[in-house]
């Protein structure tokens, strides 16, 4: 069978993978032969028996056998053909091609003929057979022992549009996408300086997915690197399809439900974070880029506290405090005031709580399980639901079912209202797995308050702070700044300072540049003093 016939054609093979060959070696291990049919029955060894694998035959200046390689739906067709077969085939102009000595060959090829400017040759058969997988093609040709690798990969990815999982009032509407790429220059394009740095690695042993290590040469400290590479470096999976997955390995505590790292799609936080000293992690086929080290602060705070007025921002960010409260102490609180303590409550409005409660069979702490539990299952079923139906189900869950339960005695209104504040304050968490780490807190306070009331609930809360207290993210304190105190961080902790008085970074990452503001910052942000265009100094130039 000649070699044009049997390159042509993608017979079946029912090799495994990984086979022995005569030498004791296996094909991943080996080089290419000068052979080509060896070649090619090496990398076939490989790869197994695929439709979408092509193997086109053609001739080198029309005098060289050789074979491109491909994955036909990863790669473009349009690249392969008019920057590398049609350079190939022909040949440059400059160059007596007939002529050429065969040890020149490889040289011509590479500066002389090609078009595309992504590639390199290789000899090794687990080299090239990992970059057919990743969607890139392979050139092998009769009497070299050198194939050549071309970047040919395109996969179809969805356009870059608005986060919907953080939504934002004020600041950019871009959001990551599944391609590692894609959002390492939406990283690239906001922090056009050298000092950003990303380190790049392949984690799981069947998707080998690619993991970049995004940091800020001379601020992030080089200690939190490290850590973050040994972390990464110590993971041996299978296959990694989410940066969750890298979220579950690298963690300190995995038993904890306060999540340790912090997770976004959007570009700005990532950048704002390494401008601090963090460390960022992104996936390749993930939307969500990893930000360690983390503080508790960070999961109630959004990018409109630093777009918008210090002033503002700073009431706003109370009041998303005190829905954080809510929805953690809020139901508690009131079974314990009903069951044990009602003496707290004014006496018109216990009368009228009592009112309500009049026809409720139950004790205090079981209607409030009952109805918790119906409203996380309600809150899971509108989301897992389509979205079409998903908004109506919530409407119909909230407004029949809670009126449902009241008129028939089930719960009494003073519940349900208790109830539905504490969901809108958990709602009001920015971050979703802080407030899921909140909600499945409740029900161990509710219990508490159940049983030991008050008491039962301080006893949670001391448990909750002193866990807090405990825990590190990768060696920083997890209520940094507030413990250990730092007067400069606590200006962006509570409340939000303005931006001319938070002069340095986060103390707790020992950041190698401390400062990122200008000595004379504060001078030139007061314009109190300029009164250019004051009527009432008519002799002075104004505007000029």
């Amino acid at each position: 069978m000649s070699f044009s016939t049997w390159a042509g054609s993608n017979q079946p093979n029912n090799s495994n993978n990984i086979s022995a060959n005569p030498n004791g070696k296996n094909s991943e291990d080996m080089d290419i032969s000068v052979h080509l049919e060896e070649t090619l029955s090496e990398i076939k060894q490989v790869l197994g028996d695929s439709d979408d694998f092509m193997v086109y035959g053609f001739q080198v200046f029309g005098q060289h056998p050789a074979v491109l390689l491909y994955f036909s739906d990863m790669t473009d067709h349009a690249v392969i053909n008019n920057t590398i077969l049609k350079p190939l085939k022909y040949g440059p102009r400059h160059i007596d091609v007939h002529n050429l000595p065969h040890d020149a060959l490889m040289e011509a090829i590479m500066k002389d003929t090609l078009y595309h400017s992504e590639g390199f040759s290789e000899r090794k058969i687990s080299v090239i057979t990992d970059n057919l997988l990743r969607g890139q093609s392979v050139v092998a040709i009769e009497g070299l022992d050198e194939a050549i690798i071309f970047d040919t990969r395109q996969i179809t990815q969805r356009a870059i549009e608005q986060p919907a999982t953080e939504q934002v009032i004020r600041g950019a509407r871009e959001g990551f996408i599944e391609s590692l790429g894609t959002n390492i220059s939406l990283l690239r394009y906001r922090l056009q300086t050298p000092d950003f740095r990303v380190k790049s690695m392949e984690i799981g042993t069947k998707t080998k997915s690619k993991v970049a290590i995004c940091y800020m040469d001379g601020i992030t400290n080089p200690g939190i690197i490290k850590e973050v590479q040994k972390r990464l470096d110590a993971i041996e999976i299978d296959a990694v399809l989410d940066s969750g997955y890298l979220e579950q390995f690298i963690e300190d505590n995995h038993w904890s439900p306060f999540p340790q790292i912090q997770y976004t799609e959007r570009p700005d936080k990532v950048v704002a974070n390494l401008l601090e000293g963090r460390v960022a992690i992104l996936v390749d086929g993930s939307p969500l880029a990893l930000i360690a080290p983390t503080v508790f602060s960070q999961f109630y705070q959004t990018v409109e506290d630093y777009t918008e007025r210090f002033v503002l921002m700073s009431a706003i960010r109370m009041s998303r405090l005190v829905a954080l409260v809510f929805s953690l102490v809020f139901p508690s609180l009131y079974v314990a005031i009903i069951s044990f303590n009602p003496e707290l409550i004014p006496t018109e409005f216990a009368v009228a709580v009592a009112g309500g409660r009049a026809g409720v069979p139950f004790p205090a702490v079981i209607e409030v399980l009952v109805i918790e539990i119906s409203m996380e299952v309600l809150r899971e079923a509108t989301i897992r639901l389509p979205q079409q139906v998903g908004g109506a189900l919530s409407i119909v869950g909230v407004l029949v079912i809670g009126q449902a339960a009241v008129a028939a005695g089930f719960a009494s209104p003073i519940t349900v209202v208790i109830i539905a504040l504490t969901t809108i304050g958990s709602f009001a968490t920015p971050a979703y797995n802080a407030a899921l780490a909140l909600r499945l807190l409740r029900f161990p306070l509710i219990i508490l308050a159940g049983i030991f009331g008050l008491y039962g609930v301080m006893v949670g809360i001391i448990l909750i702070t002193n866990h807090l207290l405990s825990l590190k993210s990768f060696g920083v304190p997890y209520l940094g700044p507030f413990v250990p105190g730092n007067f400069q961080g606590m200006r962006d902790l509570l409340t939000r300072g303005p931006l001319w008085k938070m002069k340095n970074r986060p103390s707790f990452l020992h950041p190698m540049n401390k400062t990122r503001l200008g000595d004379q910052m504060k001078e030139q942000v007061d314009h109190s003093s300029s009164h250019i265009m004051d009527p009432v100094h008519p002799n002075d130039e104004k505007g000029r």
